[in-house]
């Protein structure tokens, strides 16, 4: 059901007719986000500052409309979807860089700022921001936020919330706080690592400053190529016990490499069963050790050959063929379904079989290209929206791979996020008494369960059954 005209009219007052979209033919375009739900929201509005995303917190607590904050919409568990309907701010337009801080090792961003460009804009001062997701050239800060996104460099650097120091952002009913800042080790609660991750459930996150790290000296990019996915997983298994860390650990198996290879030419072996994509850095000496020390491991461990890097331009086209590895599966099948799921190092040669496994038991051809470094799994499943059943056998393979992913020990999402996608196998992970006491924070900043309902709290948990608009599309 849509929002009446005076709601409409009322927040193009505040900030103006350009800044609204009500009409269906434009809201349709927002049912959506890198996933496959789909449920369309009242109205979308594009705020450009902080006293701008207050008015529209209060206009929605005066019109008890729902508020769903959006980035870039390249998330892949629905966290940006509007699924009671209501209000979507998204935050393209809150896109400036406030200020670069090279002393310091700080930057303060607006949530609508590209990833990558928050690097390009300190590198040439010799810094760049370190959680780099696939989608870094078009997801957006606010989102990875939200979301505690993830990457193939955060092996060694780690996820956002460990480069994200302080918050500015708008509780439901108005109110503005900042928690976190430049200054390192602030007393109190750590309300910035509470709100990372929060999925939009809590705050509307309106400024961002994060934490800056210094190029390396020296860095070292080695492709090595195996005849069978077992001695890749057990390769990754070996490193880590023989504590090597690389800055950047990546697998993709025979089906992704050679659909990658096809797409963007990076010079993956279209021969081979899986190759690891590895990249070490630092000062020159060390980086020259350690990639002597991680090609002695791969060969051990079955590698037929490491190939390393000859130049920066070979470098980028190997990273290239990662970066793009999920458009290039758009050249086989149109639409697809991704999983998130995470398991210990030491468990991916099998949680590669099972996998496999759960495929053929589905028909579904499941390929592969993930985190190695830390065990975060994205199998992708084919599917045809056409086909009657196609895309609940690939829901299905999905949850049963969670499920084996839990069961070694895993967790049901590294980087996508609980969203809407898998919020049923939450009190896998949790017991009653912790979901409950999440759903108390919850509350604590949301109490009229205005901001992303239907999201992370298994059902009777959450606030969906408060606003369920009947609108969503499973």
């Amino acid at each position: 059901m849509a929002v009446d005209r005076a709601t409409v009219t009322a927040i193009e007052a505040e900030l103006g007719k350009r800044a609204v979209l009500s009409e269906p033919h434009d809201l349709k375009l927002y049912e959506y986000d890198g996933g496959v739900d789909k449920s369309i929201p009242d109205i979308v509005v594009f705020p450009q500052s902080t006293e701008e995303v207050v008015k529209l917190v209060k206009l929605a607590q005066e019109h008890n409309l729902a508020i769903v904050g959006r980035g870039a919409g390249t998330g892949l568990s629905g966290g940006a979807i509007a699924r009671a309907g209501g209000m979507i701010v998204s935050f393209a337009r809150m896109n400036r860089i406030l200020e670069i801080d090279i002393e310091n090792e700080r930057m303060v961003v607006q949530p609508g700022v590209v990833n990558l460009d928050m690097t390009l804009a300190a590198q040439s001062a010799g810094y760049f921001y370190a959680p780099d997701p696939s989608s870094q050239r078009a997801c957006t800060i606010g989102g990875n936020v939200a979301e505690n996104a993830g990457g193939p460099h955060t092996v060694a650097y780690g996820v956002t919330t460990n480069h994200v120091v302080g918050l500015e952002a708008v509780l439901p009913n108005g109110a503005v706080i900042e928690v976190g800042g430049k200054e390192a080790d602030l007393p109190g609660y750590d309300l910035v690592g509470l709100l990372t991750g929060s999925e939009g459930t809590m705050a509307l996150v309106t400024k961002i400053c994060v934490r800056l790290v210094r190029q390396p000296d020296a860095v070292k990019t080695m492709l090595a190529i195996y005849n069978s996915v077992d001695e890749a997983g057990n390769t990754v298994g070996e490193l880590t016990s023989k504590g090597i860390t690389p800055v950047a650990l990546e697998m993709l198996d025979g089906p992704m490499l050679r659909m990658v290879e096809a797409a963007t030419h990076a010079g993956y072996p279209l021969d081979a069963a899986a190759v690891l994509l590895i990249e070490v850095e630092g000062l020159t000496e060390a980086v020259e050790e350690q990639a002597s020390e991680i090609s002695a491991v791969c060969s051990a461990c079955g590698a037929r050959e490491v190939r390393v890097a000859k130049s920066p331009a070979e470098r980028d086209l190997l990273w290239k063929g990662r970066k793009n590895a999920f458009g290039a599966i758009g050249r086989t099948s149109p639409t697809y379904y991704v999983q998130d799921g995470v398991v210990p190092r030491t468990q991916i040669a099998r949680t590669l079989r099972a996998i496999e496994q759960i495929g053929q038991t589905y028909g579904i051809p499941i390929s592969n290209v993930f985190h190695a470094g830390d065990g975060n799994m994205h199998p992708i499943m084919p599917f045809d929206p056409r086909k009657d059943g196609d895309l609940t056998r690939a829901r299905l393979a999905g949850e049963e791979i969670l499920e084996f992913c839990i069961s070694v020990g895993g967790s049901i999402t590294g980087e996508h996020g609980v969203g809407m996608e898998k919020m049923e196998l939450m009190p896998r992970l949790f017991s009653e008494d912790t979901l409950e006491l999440i759903r108390k924070f919850k509350s604590l900043f949301d109490p009229s369960c205005r901001l992303n309902p239907g999201k992370v709290l298994p059902t009777g948990k959450g606030c969906l059954e408060i606003r369920q608009s009947g609108n969503l599309v499973l």
